[in-house]
């Protein structure tokens, strides 16, 4: 007998299949379906997906035996992986000096015959076989040899779609632990703002009433500008614990109500100007759902609607549907627009589209990231179709509810 030489590429070919992370994974059916191929193709009675790791081969998956692996200096799988491009293919076992005198070929139920393909990772290094035995003197032909590397091939897909899932779970763990420090980050920082924020506002109302008459009119202005300032950066913190608070479909109520009976209590809190009209759905169309999250949405589209337009007349049209999976909803403008090249980031967090609004203040590109978040956390999706000059449309989904 002869044990099996170590490739030249050893330490390489072990670090690619401990990235893998393979060894004494759970049955799969995918791999199990292709070893059953195999041995059915072959017309062998055992059919093998063989890991080689340093000192032992380990089964993925197994056909027709209930071994689960054996030791590398005895096995045939090792002889194979030294020429990863070619199949080997031993018709008698017993006549080759290779394995003469091998366990399993000198054992109980001795093998006779093997036929084995190297798995190949994405840069050609072997990670194991697919391989068939037989306790007969056995030959392929060449449509079975055909087969047998086209189940190889498949094999090999597993292992690159294993190993890029696993890559996919890490940046994940990572993005998730990332942004559980973003989310402490903002919401102590935004809190730690907020009382001297609040003084810095209250001292400038403080100055204006009791020294009113004492500062003139260039005066006034900075403690105006000051007062704004303070407002707007609270506004900016506010936004800032809003996005990164608790998914409101989590935390909101779930209950029956009628869409227009809440899209009026917007509107009232809005304070709508006389110039504007909004004009509602003809269906008062009953809700079953997260009341603080869907008003969320609506004040947030509504409240843009608003400020982003210039017309002397502002119209808002909202509509509303229903099917047997989704409510769905529709707030369209005649304002501003947003220019074709903006639309694809409009959802992301700190990204603005207009430098400023009706009032002359710019955004902090918060509100519609937080309507996405919360449009998703409801099961649903949102989009948006535009034209600059000439009205944005937002239409999202929401998942009904069944009480």
């Amino acid at each position: 007998m002869i044990a099996p030489a170590t490739p030249a590429n050893e330490a390489e070919r072990l670090n690619s299949l401990r990235q893998l992370d393979i060894i004494n994974s759970m049955p799969e059916e995918a791999y199990d379906t292709i070893t059953e191929l195999a041995s059915y193709i072959c017309k062998t009675p055992i059919a093998v997906v063989n890991i080689v790791d340093s000192q032992h081969n380990w089964f993925k998956s197994k056909y027709g035996t209930e071994i689960t692996g054996s030791p590398r200096d005895v096995s045939f799988c090792g002889h194979t992986i030294l020429e990863p491009d070619n199949l080997l293919e031993i018709p008698d076992a017993a006549k080759d000096e290779r394995f003469i005198g091998n366990p399993f070929v000198t054992g109980e139920n001795p093998i006779r015959y093997y036929a084995g393909v190297p798995l190949l990772d994405n840069k050609g290094l072997p990670l194991g076989t697919l391989c068939v035995y037989d306790f007969d003197e056995h030959t392929l032909d060449e449509k079975q040899k055909k087969a047998l590397k086209a189940l190889a091939k498949q094999v090999e897909l597993l292992f690159e779609s294993r190993r890029k899932n696993k890559i996919l779970e890490e940046l994940k763990g990572e993005l998730d632990e990332n942004n559980k420090i973003l989310k402490e980050f903002a919401s102590t920082v935004s809190h730690d703002l907020k009382m001297p924020l609040a003084n810095m506002i209250l001292t400038a109302d403080i100055l204006k009433v009791k020294y009113s008459n004492k500062i003139d009119k260039e005066g006034m202005d900075y403690i105006n500008y000051l007062k704004h300032s303070g407002l707007t950066l609270s506004d900016y913190i506010n936004g800032i614990l809003d996005h990164y608070s608790n998914n409101r479909a989590n935390t909101g109520k779930v209950e029956e109500f009628f869409l227009n009976d809440m899209l009026e209590d917007i509107i009232d809190l809005l304070q709508i100007a006389e110039n504007c009209e909004i004009n509602l759905p003809d269906n008062n169309l009953k809700i079953i759902g997260n009341t603080s999250a869907i008003g969320q949405i609506f004040m947030n589209l509504i409240s843009n609607s608003l400020k982003y337009n210039n017309q002397e007349k502002i119209i808002i049209e909202i509509d509303c549907t229903e099917n047997k999976d989704f409510f769905n909803f529709s707030v369209s403008d005649n304002g501003i627009g947003i220019a074709k090249e903006k639309q694809a980031g409009i959802f992301d967090l700190f990204t603005t589209v207009a430098e400023k609004d009706r009032q002359g203040r710019k955004g902090h590109g918060i509100g519609l990231s937080t309507v996405k978040k919360i449009v998703e956390s409801l099961g649903g999706n949102i989009r948006l179709t535009s034209s600059e000059n000439e009205g944005t449309i937002f239409e999202f989904s929401i998942k009904r509810y069944n009480i």
